[in-house]
């Protein structure tokens, strides 16, 4: 049963010369908690009011890329650690990374929706407003209170004359039945290009919206006692990192062999037979019900995404984090980010078209954005399985 897994173990480390013990697991804490220290110190020089936001926004992807490699860590090699520190702290760093990626979340999906619009109607759709942080944040007051209501409406107002016939032809609506290659173009794309950018600033304004609040969740988490007390104990990582009695001369592999069989397990029970098929017409039909309850068959694999990221940081550990990304991992893993991002930004068009009293056009325009997101998750999901099932192919023996 054991050559059911999806091994994506490298077969020479397992040849390495004598065991990778917690020392190993403390020097990549160490060296987590450091890089910690120092994006927060870059973040501290760059974050105020006048600076430019490039360094600010470095910082606080450095400030998450280390608290979820600390945070994973802490979880995969729990027994070999103190386990009051680590249920204490292992909760306040998560907390932490899901603050500071609210804003980039918002930010990226509005960027993916509107371009998706563009791409469905050829309409042109409203531009990404510049990032709340630095001296726009002081201007803005990190609130879309102090904003003149025609604001808005001026920046968001959509073309006078669009040209159906110049745009191409939407990828993810169906056809309506009966028709065919037509030289001229058909009704619905007029609804889609009259309703593109009345949905693309109707979604502007709610994700610029949650965007904000996001941005002045974070400035308020940054400055608050939690966030100091978290980073006093990251301080202290750094200096000492408080194993058990029997770390020191424990393997580390039995335990990242335990996180990559957690991943095979529930990649084992993803329905990779439908991901198999570009073309998932129950997934359709689900998400296109009114039904405002998250996709059911979403929760899995986001699962598998987060199991996968667990499998990497293990791997880091006992490498010292001085191996390169596998490239085994690596277009699984950007399969199972795009498969997120699409199945939000599906959520978020379904959302919006939920808003109580917009016209039909603009409707419609979102009903076929939001078919197209779902249409993204699945090509996600087809292209994961087509790279999971080649590369357990390739490692499956033939003698």
């Amino acid at each position: 049963m054991a050559t059911r897994h999806h091994d994506l173990t490298d077969p020479a480390a397992a040849e390495t010369a004598g065991p990778v013990t917690g020392e190993a697991l403390a020097g990549y804490l160490r060296a987590q908690a450091t890089e910690f220290l120092r994006a927060l110190r870059l973040h501290r020089e760059t974050g105020g009011p006048g600076n430019g936001a490039g360094g600010s926004v470095d910082a606080a992807r450095a400030l998450r890329r280390s608290a979820r490699r600390i945070t994973g860590s802490l979880h995969t090699y729990r027994p070999l650690l103190d386990a009051d520190w680590s249920e204490e702290i292992r909760p306040e760093l998560a907390w932490l990374s899901g603050t500071l990626a609210l804003e980039h979340a918002y930010e990226a999906r509005l960027e993916r929706l509107l371009t998706a619009l563009q791409r469905l109607s050829g309409a042109a759709v409203p531009t990404l407003p510049e990032p709340l942080t630095g001296a726009t944040a002081a201007r803005a007051g990190t609130t879309l209170k102090s904003r003149p209501a025609h604001t808005t409406r001026t920046t968001l107002a959509p073309p006078e004359a669009p040209a159906p016939a110049a745009a191409p032809t939407p990828t993810a609506a169906p056809a309506p039945p009966g028709t065919g290659p037509h030289p001229t173009a058909p009704p619905d794309r007029g609804n889609l290009t009259v309703g593109a950018a009345k949905a693309g600033a109707l979604l502007e304004r709610q994700l610029t919206l949650a965007r904000t609040r996001a941005h002045s969740t974070a400035l308020q988490a940054l400055g608050s006692s939690r966030f100091h007390a978290v980073a006093d104990k990251v301080a202290l990582l750094a200096s000492e990192v408080p194993l058990t009695a029997g770390a020191a001369t424990t393997d580390l592999r039995p335990l990242a062999t335990a996180a990559e069989e957690r991943l095979a397990d529930a990649v084992a029970a993803l329905p990779l037979v439908t991901a198999g098929h570009p073309y998932n017409a129950e997934a359709l039909v689900h998400g296109l019900s009114p039904d405002p309850a998250p996709h059911p068959q979403d929760a899995p694999w986001h699962q598998v995404r987060l199991l996968l990221r667990l499998h990497r940081y293990a791997r880091e550990v006992l490498h010292a984090g001085t191996e390169p990304a596998d490239v085994r991992l690596l277009p699984a893993g950007q399969a199972l980010d795009r498969h997120r991002d699409a199945a939000e930004a599906a959520a978020a068009a379904a959302q919006a078209a939920r808003t109580p009293r917009i016209a039909p056009a603009t409707a419609y325009a979102l009903g076929v954005l939001h078919a197209d997101q779902r249409h993204e998750v699945e090509a996600a999901r087809y292209a994961f399985q087509r790279c999971w099932q080649k590369d357990r192919q390739e490692r499956v023996p033939t003698s």
